[in-house]
């Protein structure tokens, strides 16, 4: 049962999560108030290297609001400029944001909270001469899926259960009917939207023969030599195994949708299939993947992955992608003997994704879940990345 709030004594702005993804992207400095309980706060915040971020839980506003030392409280908020008030649904903030108002500090309401920031979904077409290739990215977890349209036909790259009627709203606005509907792997940190896809549209669900292996079957098979015909485009699959068994990439033209093989940034964790005890065997599948599966594509190949982390730099279009030459440069693990390479991609790993071993069941089709339940099951930062630092 949602708990009840008292009402803001005087109805602050609001700022939406829109609005606030535009002031990250820009660089504009962004003070966070975050009035949930400290464990939330620590399993996932907004972030950002132009966020200053405080928490200090809802009592203690309610607490001042009682004896007066509002003014006392906000002195512990750090950075200085508008507040912006953080909470699970957009209500406990209301009411503190609202406060800050009453007492002439300048703050505002995150609309609909982390919950709604959840929620938000954009997109950016990314160049490519065969088709139109459109990246979505969801913020809130740096899960990033893609459509490729081409003639009157799409398809869906990794796509995610919450956002199934805006794949279908932009393949209708484009005149273009869903035909594939395909999942680079069997994924660990958010819940598919290909059976989904599948049931409301005539996309054919599908999965690379290898991911299919670990006991999908209600999925199309795809060879690993097998080409997706959509439209006039070619989608051409690349096995790139390491982060899972099953793990396919797909080339259109010079584009590489990567999954979650490699990032901007870092390297895919190789532990989400096996565990720790099959992470580095994995590990050398990925090394591989990296060494020789990929050097077969030239340097100007345009990597699109799975995932970002807020410190990963976008290109100058604003999307998420590099050249597979500058990745080549930029990430040891291209150069790394393979046992240096799998102590790296096994040493240190950040904590799973939440609710992981659910999601995998999920994704695989021997559990189900309704949507809310599926919703927040992966609510939080999905920590696919190897390294720590790198987490995304």
């Amino acid at each position: 049962m949602a708990e009840d709030y008292p009402d803001p004594p005087t109805n602050p702005p609001s700022l939406s999560a829109t609005a606030l993804q535009s002031k990250l992207d820009t660089g504009e400095s962004v003070r966070l108030l975050d009035i949930r309980d400290r464990d939330e706060y620590e399993q996932w915040r907004i972030r950002g290297e132009s966020v200053t971020a405080t928490q200090l839980p809802f009592a203690k506003f309610l607490q001042a609001k009682v004896t007066g030392e509002v003014d006392d409280v906000v002195a512990d908020v750090d950075g200085t400029g508008p507040i912006t008030v953080v909470c699970g649904r957009g209500e406990a903030s209301a009411f503190v944001a609202g406060l800050l108002t009453e007492h002439d500090i300048e703050a505002q309401n995150l609309s609909d909270g982390m919950e709604g920031w959840a929620r938000l979904y954009e997109a950016r077409e990314i160049p490519c001469d065969d088709a139109t290739v459109r990246q979505y990215r969801r913020p809130s977890s740096g899960c990033l899926g893609y459509m490729v349209v081409s003639d009157d036909s799409a398809a869906v790259i990794d796509p995610l259960r919450a956002f199934t009627d805006r794949y279908i709203a932009d393949a209708t606005d484009r005149d273009a009917s869903l035909t594939h509907a395909i999942d680079t792997h069997v994924h660990a940190d958010h819940v598919s939207g290909v059976r989904r896809l599948a049931e409301e549209t005539d996309a054919e669900p599908i999965l690379s023969e290898r991911a299919v292996a670990r006991g999908v079957d209600d999925m199309t098979t795809l060879a690993d030599d097998e080409p997706l015909q959509v439209g006039s485009a070619t989608l051409e699959p690349r096995p790139l195994p390491g982060h899972t068994t099953g793990m396919t990439g797909f080339t259109i033209g010079d584009v590489l949708l990567a999954g979650d093989s490699v990032f901007l940034d870092s390297v895919a964790r190789p532990d989400l299939e096996a565990g720790a005890d099959g992470a580095r065997d994995l590990a050398r599948e990925l090394h591989r993947t990296l060494t020789d599966r990929l050097t077969a594509l030239p340097d100007e190949t345009l990597v699109a992955p799975g995932h970002y982390s807020e410190s990963t730099t976008p290109a100058d279009d604003g999307t998420f992608t590099a050249t597979l030459g500058t990745l080549r440069d930029r990430l040891p693990g291209f150069t790394m003997d393979r046992e240096a390479f799998v102590e790296y991609a096994c040493d240190d790993m950040p904590p799973r994704p939440a609710n992981f071993e659910r999601i995998i069941a999920i994704n695989l089709g021997t559990e189900t879940a309704d949507d809310d339940a599926a919703f927040r099951f992966e609510l939080g930062p999905n920590n696919c990345a190897a390294a720590p630092s790198d987490a995304v």
